[in-house]
């Protein structure tokens, strides 16, 4: 099939293997070494793709990962991928690719009628339109019409990895710095590893004829590839620089049987060589197709032997451009004019190009472009140094292709994300690293260094008010549909800061990141508010600098092995006997073990009464267990729990709470004092990663003068709970060294000994409310020792138990459970901590906030114990407490239901909430609404033990 703008000879593809593929249903043919976009360009597809709001029709306007147009959509059913740059797509034989946001096909769009309504849809006016009567009217409308391209609705087939490499350097970009620093550094004999983006290394040095240091790209391969310790990745994507010089990058995979492997690095040095993005101008119609950055112009000439067009027009206000002229004159392709917003710059290359008797126009710049589909003509008017285009001059150059070229703005995406700061340099009217906070240089393009001068003369924009024009169809970011007048329109609005202009116009948002638009953004707005670019600042830089798939972040864990559950070293025996097992915190625990076809109601209450008239057992392994070990063991626990922790004897126990800085619960467990310098810190299952980085945060950055070892130990030690009246019975019988009687072993006290050579330790702590001890072995005894109690306990009637019957039995006796009678306001003076806070004399993390104006308020949501007056309706969890007086919604909230159950002990109800001021409250009626509900119903505010309030049973 015939490439219209395909050169006969030159560039780095293989015409010996031509690919066919398709776009928008239509056949094309492209070469090997091709991307979408270059044979697109070759085939004559002038309209790529449609703009995000108005569906205005665009063009590919890069070459690389700042293309901000072509978005396309691959494959069909599961193997679909979408919004894919067409200028980082490799072409296969058999491609299949459509423009997104678009129907039926990117030239012919049925949603272009959005373009008429342009004047209606400024930006932010989302934010003033939808917001009467109700959000929700039109939220449907929106959410269908949000979005780019379509994700697949069914499972992908295809397999990702994940990989962690240290090396001594880094180097990101294979250009000809970033080989440069590469090769250095490897034969020094360091460890390097160099990720490219691009299939091939080389950077600008694949389209432009320069040396560097007199190294040709052939010179500069062929040393790399003779260094044993340089490591070179290939079609792989830096996108995120975090503390630690911790890189994350994405690697394209083609022959390994996987799709992507995501790389997690450390360095010990990182060198970015990411190169610099070229700047467009900002002019009416600057987004129509057939206009394009001039550096791409020149990728496509030499790398794909591909014409951007046949009569070409540049536009400029640098030298860069002029190479960009004489190459593609060289080729055979006609370049019309030159327009030159500076006046009569004085350069060799500026020379070079009249001597090529190419036309250059000083002082011009474009004013608009005309056409139907694509561009066809380019209008251009005489400016002054700020741009301002002149209403005495008028004139217009055929074309069907306008290169622009505003100056370069070097990729500094990584190196913000690492924490560098920037400087506005006035010379390039660019930002560029200025100090580095990590191990990290940034070297040529990347650092603001250019080999020969750009003779740059800012210009942001083409003012074109003296034509009497608009700027609402000068476009700012194309990706995200922004004009100059948008800019204008914040500006005037109030929203001048960097960070709210961003987000009240969207630009430099979306897949492109703001890579061709954030600097031309912060330069109008610079001119707009009359102050110097510099001080208008950037956005904050986020990874990922570049798109990435969720199968590359997920990588291999998907279905079961997303988060895989733990399992109890009793899990076999659990799942013999018929367990039905759920997800707790992470861990595969029973949720109750039903026998002879019994449902989950009869299950628990069968097992709950076995508990409480007998004996139970239940594997609680999964509960944290921390070792807190050192001399100043005492004094780290007594800062880091609510409670005192300080007066806590060897060989007890004692309950505690754990809160943020913000004041908030964050934790609560039993902690154990072993000896005078080791304490055992239990914690809920959820929780126990969470509270060791906790001690390992404050021991490492703010106490490090405390000699403390934090060391997590839950999967050392297997724990089985033995509760009920019979517990103390069927223990005796295992045979240890440990007196149980209730003289030598209370309540809250802990010992260890030995079952025969097995090392054991007890502690003697309730959650059921019943004579209870938590029997811990090493962990590969723990099926053994289940065992050996079901068979000793036999004539016991020993049951074991789900953890649903457990919260049963927590909730009869009123015991908090964090989560779930906690919430993200939840302070421990709302669960009773309120005199224990009083009267400890020293600080505590998170005591500050305790003691705010919001803690202190009278008013805050208190754990308390609900009754159903009627003595029989289950109360909905998350149901609302109101007022007595409640009819009908809306009414004012008191609190909600936190948990609720039947109770087989008590025969009727129990339940627990959090209500306001609910202490003070006690025996009022209140109401308990929820909208799952048939109806309301009437609830009395009572005590949190609604079993044993005396705690008769739990001391016997």
């Amino acid at each position: 099939m015939n490439q219209p703008l395909r050169l006969k000879q030159g560039g780095r593809i293989d015409r010996s293997k031509p690919m066919r593929f398709s776009f928008d249903g239509k056949q094309y043919v492209g070469y090997a070494g091709d991307t979408l976009a270059s044979a697109l360009l070759a085939n004559g597809v002038r309209v790529t793709g449609r703009s995000f709001k108005y569906h205005r029709p665009r063009g590919i306007f890069g070459a690389g990962f700042e293309e901000p147009n072509t978005l396309v959509q691959l494959g069909s059913s599961a193997l679909s991928e979408p919004n894919l740059k067409a200028t980082q797509v490799e072409l296969i034989d058999g491609l299949e690719a459509r423009a997104v946001n678009c129907w039926p096909s990117a030239r012919f769009d049925l949603m272009a009628v959005f373009r008429w309504l342009k004047p209606f849809m400024p930006s932010g006016f989302y934010y003033k339109t939808f917001i009467w009567p109700s959000w929700h009217w039109f939220e449907a409308v929106i959410r269908a019409a949000a979005g780019l391209g379509q994700s697949p609705q069914q499972p992908d087939p295809d397999h990702y990895d994940k990989r962690n490499l240290s090396v001594d350097v880094l180097v990101v970009g294979g250009g000809r710095y970033g080989l440069e620093a590469a090769i250095k550094a490897a034969e020094e004999g360091r460890d390097v590893v160099l990720v490219d983006d691009k299939s091939q290394l080389g950077g600008a040095l694949l389209y432009e004829h320069q040396q560097l240091n007199g190294n040709s790209l052939v010179e500069l391969l062929d040393r790399a590839s003779k260094l044993s310790k340089l490591r070179v990745l290939t079609r792989c994507t830096a996108f995120g620089y975090y503390d630690h010089n911790h890189v994350v990058a994405v690697e394209m995979l083609s022959d390994s049987g996987l799709r992507q492997r995501l790389w997690h690095i450390s360095a010990g040095e990182v060198v970015l060589a990411t190169g610099a993005i070229e700047r467009p101008i900002v002019f009416p119609n600057n987004d129509r197709p057939g206009v394009m950055l001039a550096s791409a112009g020149r990728q496509y000439l030499h790398r794909y032997a591909v014409m951007a067009g046949r009569q070409i027009v540049i536009a400029t206000n640098n030298d860069s451009a002029y190479e960009v002229a004489l190459e593609l004159q060289a080729a055979g392709v006609k370049v019309v004019a030159v327009l030159d917003a500076r006046t009569n710059p004085d350069a060799l290359v500026i020379a070079a190009t009249r001597e090529r008797g190419i036309r250059i126009e000083f002082g011009a710049a474009p004013s608009s472009t005309r056409g139907s589909s694509a561009i066809s003509a380019v209008e251009w008017h005489r400016v002054d140094t700020s741009g301002k285009a002149q209403a005495d001059t008028s004139n217009v150059i055929d074309c069907d292709c306008l290169l622009v070229s505003g100056g370069w703005n070097p990729t500094v995406h990584l190196f913000s994300q690492s924490g560098g700061s920037l400087r506005f340099d006035e010379i390039l009217q660019a930002f560029v690293p200025a100090k580095s906070v990590q191990k990290e240089r940034s070297v040529g393009a990347a650092a603001g260094t250019f080999d020969t001068p750009l003779n740059l003369q800012p210009l942001w924009s083409v003012d074109v008010s003296l034509l009497k024009r608009t700027p609402n169809y000068s476009w700012v970011d194309l990706a995200s549909d922004v004009t100059e007048g948008d800019l204008r329109l914040a500006a005037r609005e109030g929203f001048t800061s960097v960070e709210h202009l961003k987000r009240y116009t969207t630009t430099g948002m979306m897949t492109d990141q703001g890579k061709t638009s954030n600097v031309n953004a912060i330069g109008v707005m610079s001119t707009i508010v009359g102050r110097p670019a510099g001080s208008v600042g950037t956005t904050k830089f986020r990874p990922p600098f570049n798109p990435v798939t969720f199968g590359a972040v997920v990588g291999q864990h998907v279905g079961a092995y997303y988060q895989p559950l733990r399992r109890l070293p009793t899990d076999e025996l659990q799942r013999s006997a018929g367990a039905v097992m759920e997800d707790y915190g992470g861990w595969a625990r029973p949720a109750y073990i039903p026998i002879k076809g019994e449902s989950e109601h009869d299950a628990i209450k069968r097992e709950v009464c076995a508990v409480r008239a007998g004996v139970g057992i239940v594997d609680y392994s999964p509960l944290g267990k921390i070792l807190v070990h050192g001399p100043d063991a005492a004094t780290l626990l007594h800062r880091m729990y609510v409670n005192n922790m300080k007066t806590l004897k060897p060989g007890f126990c004692r309950y505690g709470v754990m809160i943020g800085e913000d004041g908030i619960v964050f934790d609560d467990g039993v902690l154990t004092r072993w000896d005078e310098n080791t304490f055992q810190v239990g914690t809920t299952s959820g929780h126990a990663e969470r509270v060791t980085e906790w001690l390992e945060e404050w021991l490492q950055c703010e106490w490090v003068d405390l000699d403390v070892i934090v060391e997590p130990v839950t999967t050392q030690w297997s724990v089985i709970m033995v509760a009920g009246p019979n517990a103390r019975q069927l223990l005796q019988r295992l045979g240890m060294d440990i007196d149980l009687s209730a003289e030598a072993f209370p309540h809250m006290t802990a010992r260890s000994g030995h079952i025969g050579d097995i090392p054991v330790r007890i502690m003697r702590v309730s959650f059921t409310g019943e004579l209870s001890y938590e029997v811990s072995v090493p962990w590969s005894y723990g099926a053994a020792l289940w065992q050996q109690l079901l068979k000793l306990g036999t004539d016991l009637d020993v049951t074991p138990f789900g953890l649903e019957s457990l919260m049963v039995m927590r909730i009869e006796k009123g015991f908090l459970h964090v989560g779930t009678e906690t919430e993200g306001t939840t302070m421990p003076q709302d669960i009773g901590f309120a005199e224990i806070i009083a009267k400890k004399a020293d600080d505590f993390v998170g005591r500050r906030s305790t003691m705010t104006p919001e803690g202190m308020r009278r008013d805050r949501r208190q754990l308390v114990g609900l009754a159903a007056v009627d003595g029989a309706t289950v109360l909905p969890v998350g149901g609302h407490l109101v007022s007595a007086e409640f009819q009908k919604p809306p009414h004012k909230t008191q609190g909600y239901v936190t948990s609720s159950a039947w109770s087989p002990t008590l025969g009727r109800p129990v339940a627990m909430g959090l209500v306001e001021r609910g202490r003070e409250r006690l025996g009022e009626s209140l109401i308990v609404y929820s909208a799952r509900s048939p109806k309301p119903v009437a609830v009395r505010i009572v005590e949190l033990a609604a079993y044993d309030p005396k705690g008769e049973r739990l001391h016997g």
